[in-house]
């Protein structure tokens, strides 16, 4: 989402909110200040521009300007990525946040952790950054394909997977130097995709399309569509049999059958959904208005946050047991949760 603008890729919206530079502010006020030949006169009847919030501003790790994209965490860190080359990390929730940015500064919309405890992050200009178990060094591969890529999944045979417009998959088996690319011929934005096994994953989209592979990505199978060309915002299968769909108007579906059929669940509410994460402490269900939700005797339930006016996108369970909760407006929120 960028300074009062925003960017729309299939269904995520990319939110950016630039901070503003410190010396052209003061350069700003000097052009002001000599309009008209005046300068001595306003300079003599206003107060003077006070930037010091500005600059403490700057000086913080977390900053109210952020988008909050995704979240991901390995025994090692904790890893939360955003608009304008945002990378935060820190090794526990009893750390600060450390604050890097990306080269070229590229609004980085997903983060995964590969099983090798390795980071992967996917960017909105079609790159795949590649990190170290401590996310402090990131390296680029460019993705070879003119559609755009909304999701990116480090699959646990080591492969990486980016899907995106035009139903397409895209997929690296040696870290990122060659990709190959695959389609299933839908004129469709795929905006998620999973793999449960070596074996077994699955890859949602807009129009309700659903497929998947039983065998490592190599062909995909396309399944009956989702009802009502609902457009999944995110999904979730916690097993072969068994997932969840978030999206418009606070509705989220869920098969018990994979794939074949899917059947409502209730919500209270109506605001749009962008997030699913499964932890220990139960299924979670995010999206905007800071809505957070939690599934309990198969019915979806308000979860006790502080109210906020913002969109909430991505939650991980940290090492303590607690919530880490994602979004927009630099939001990064601990809760604690009755399992």
């Amino acid at each position: 989402m960028k300074s009062e603008a925003e960017t729309h890729v299939g269904s995520r919206v990319v939110k950016r909110l630039p901070l503003q530079n410190v010396a052209r502010k003061r350069s700003r006020l000097m052009q002001a200040l000599t309009l008209g030949g005046c300068a001595f006169l306003l300079s003599a009847c206003e107060a003077p521009l006070n930037l010091s919030g500005v600059e403490q501003e700057l000086d913080k790790s977390v900053r109210r300007t952020d988008q909050i994209q995704s979240l991901a965490a390995t025994e090692k860190v904790q890893v939360a990525v955003g608009s304008n080359g945002l990378v935060l990390t820190r090794p526990n929730a009893e750390s600060p946040w450390q604050r890097q940015v990306l080269e070229g500064e590229p609004n980085l919309i997903d983060v995964e952790a590969c099983p090798d405890g390795s980071l992967i992050a996917l960017s909105f200009e079609r790159q795949l950054w590649m990190a170290d178990v401590n996310a402090q060094q990131w390296r680029r591969s460019d993705i070879p394909t003119p559609e755009n890529m909304l999701d990116a999944e480090c699959a646990l045979d080591g492969s990486y997977w980016a899907v995106g417009s035009f139903s397409t998959l895209m997929v690296s088996r040696d870290g990122g130097q060659n990709w190959s690319e695959n389609s299933l011929n839908e004129d469709a934005m795929l905006s998620s995709i999973q793999f449960l096994d070596r074996s077994t994953g699955y890859v949602t989209g807009e129009f309700g399309v659903v497929a998947r592979t039983d065998d490592g990505g190599q062909s995909w199978e396309t399944l009956d569509y989702i009802p009502d060309d609902f457009y999944p915002q995110a999904a979730h299968f916690s097993s072969r049999e068994t997932g969840w769909v978030v999206g418009l108007d606070g509705m989220i579906l869920h098969t018990r059958d994979g794939g074949q059929s899917w059947e409502a669940e209730s919500t209270p509410v109506v605001a749009p959904l962008y997030g699913i994460a499964q932890t220990d402490s139960g299924l979670f269900a995010m999206g905007e208005n800071g809505t957070l939700l939690i599934r309990s005797d198969e019915q979806w339930q308000r979860l006790g946050a502080p109210a906020m006016p913002v969109w909430l996108r991505s939650a991980i369970e940290q090492s303590n047991g607690e919530l880490l909760v994602a979004g927009g407006a630099g939001t990064l929120l601990s809760l604690s949760v009755q399992k």
